[in-house]
């Protein structure tokens, strides 16, 4: 069975569309159409200033949640605006705006949908809607996209304008110890829930899922010398990148996308970790597990329902069982 997509193409938004061989082409050809940047200097064009740039977020995702982390983090609540989109995805319109308890108006532009942002940056746009997205409201366009980049901006290009100078995830020092710690957390864990959640065959959850589980186990270890953070003393970029991950492990990962090979409570590691984050001033208030709910329980796209899940085991569901059948 072709699976069906939501996207924009050629400047036109369809609800569900087969996701054909030529459709995923097309979006890798114009995946890096938002990559552009703020700079404190200016120097890239989008030069940082304060009530110039707006947010457009779900707290039901985990890459807007890191951007919405930072804005809050590094206090630039009066520096960056936001607008929230509902967390019912499934509709034939994608991400919505309103004026609801789950959601916002778009506070930058007035319009009712996400692709229609999307459409108004790039009148002949192929490719997924997607958050967060980063807004210029002096040009009327997207400047970014990915939750990468833009969380590297809200780190260090607003410290002029309002931003909190004397905080850094990503501090010089500690860099390359950051790039690689993301380079396996990120497509393992980060992404790797989502790779076993839509795979499209047994095998291909498989081993998605034992990337999952495998990374799990890494962090568990890394985090069991008695260290706070996964670099040691001081927060970083990696561990806001682990804790939107691990905030919605119970609700959305284990259950909606099959990663129940082994429950939470087999970390405390990472428990206590995220209680940690957790712990920070203002971080509580970034959290909305009414969102994730609302979200993952959507119809998120085709999950295969022929897969079997390779949990969860028999101690979460308080089932003894005789040796042979367990």
């Amino acid at each position: 069975m072709t699976r069906t997509v939501k996207m924009m193409i050629d400047g036109r938004w369809h609800g569900d569309v087969p996701d054909t061989a030529e459709l995923r082409a097309r979006r890798a050809a114009q995946a890096g159409r938002f990559r552009n940047r703020v700079a404190a200097d200016g120097a890239s064009g989008f030069a940082a200033e304060a009530g110039r740039y707006h947010l457009y977020v779900s707290y039901a995702c985990p890459w807007a949640h890191r951007t919405i982390l930072y804005r809050r983090l590094k206090g630039l609540e009066d520096v960056v605006g936001m607008s929230v989109l509902h967390p019912r995805w499934g509709g034939p319109e994608g991400w919505t705006f309103g004026d609801t308890e789950l959601s916002t108006p778009d506070h930058a532009g007035g319009r009712r949908f996400l692709h229609e942002v999307y459409a108004a940056a790039a009148p002949n746009y192929t490719g997924k809607v997607t958050v967060p997205v980063l807004w210029d409201t002096r040009t009327g366009t997207i400047v970014n996209n990915q939750s990468g980049d833009i969380i590297r901006m809200l780190d260090e290009a607003f410290d002029g304008v309002g931003g909190d100078a004397s905080l850094s995830f990503r501090p010089t020092g500690l860099r390359a110890a950051i790039d690689t710690l993301n380079a396996w957390l990120l497509p393992d864990l980060c992404e790797g829930v989502y790779a076993a959640g839509f795979a499209e065959t047994q095998q291909a959850y498989e081993a998605a899922t034992q990337r999952v589980f495998t990374a799990m186990d890494r962090l568990e270890s890394l985090l069991g010398d008695g260290r706070p953070y996964l670099l040691g003393e001081r927060v970083t970029e990696p561990d806001w990148h682990l804790f939107c991950t691990t905030v919605r492990f119970e609700i959305a990962y284990y259950g909606a996308l099959r990663c129940n090979l082994k429950s939470l409570d087999a970390y405390p590691n990472l428990l206590a970790h995220r209680a940690r984050l957790l712990a920070h001033p203002g971080v509580a208030e970034t959290v909305r597990l009414d969102h994730v709910r609302r979200h993952y329980y959507d119809v998120l796209g085709e999950l295969n329902r022929e897969i079997v899940p390779l949990g969860p085991p028999s101690a979460a569901l308080r089932v003894t069982l005789p040796e042979g059948l367990r």
